[in-house]
């Protein structure tokens, strides 16, 4: 059974290793076992604020985020004490099941997790490539090119109720709702697929 586990990471820059991630929150957004898909019966969530890892930072990334640097390099959580807390939290949530970690779009969130859980704990628990792209989900089910499956062209059946507010925790419970709502649905209303039978 796959147990979806979406992600948000807010970061000083744009890649791992030169820059830090200064936090990550994540939720279980559901289950499947091939044939049903479940939504959690509770929104479980993990959140932490790490300690920067380099003196490299944009402030541009900074202003987005919101997130006091100076303050996190006092009191953020060492990376390797919140990687270890973040991957033991994920093992009890999946019960057994296989972690799968889900984002939009997946590519960045990606990248800082696994470079995070390589560099401080030596092994992921999505290990090398159990992930879920919901922007290709998307354009996939949608019939767009990836280029039109961004968040702002959402069907409005999809639309989360939370806003997207840069915080790690809420932008993951956010992502989730859409992951939940993608995975049930069946596809636009009013034209047939392009490039499929239309039976």
């Amino acid at each position: 059974m796959d147990v979806y586990f979406s992600a948000d990471v807010e970061t000083d820059g744009p890649i791992p290793g030169r820059y830090s991630m200064l936090a990550v929150g994540v939720v279980v957004a559901g289950r499947f076992d091939g044939q049903t898909f479940s939504r959690p019966s509770s929104r479980a969530s993990f959140y932490a604020e790490l300690r920067p890892i380099s003196d490299d930072f944009q402030v541009e990334a900074l202003q987005v985020n919101k997130l006091d640097r100076e303050r996190l390099v006092r009191e953020g959580k060492r990376p390797e004490d919140a990687m270890r807390e973040l991957g033991g939290w994920i093992h009890d949530q999946a019960a057994g099941g296989e972690p799968v970690l889900v984002a939009y779009p997946l590519s960045f969130d990606w990248t800082w997790l696994y470079w995070y859980f390589m560099a401080f704990t030596g092994a992921s628990p999505f290990n090398h490539s159990r992930c879920f792209d919901i922007k290709t989900a998307y354009a996939v089910k949608a019939g767009l090119p990836i280029a039109g499956a961004g968040r702002a062209k959402l069907d409005p059946s999809l639309q989360p109720t939370r806003p997207h507010t840069h915080h790690a925790l809420d932008d993951a419970m956010e992502q989730a709702e859409i992951f939940a709502r993608l995975f049930e649905w069946q596809g636009p209303k009013g034209r047939e697929r392009r490039g499929g039978d239309p039976r």
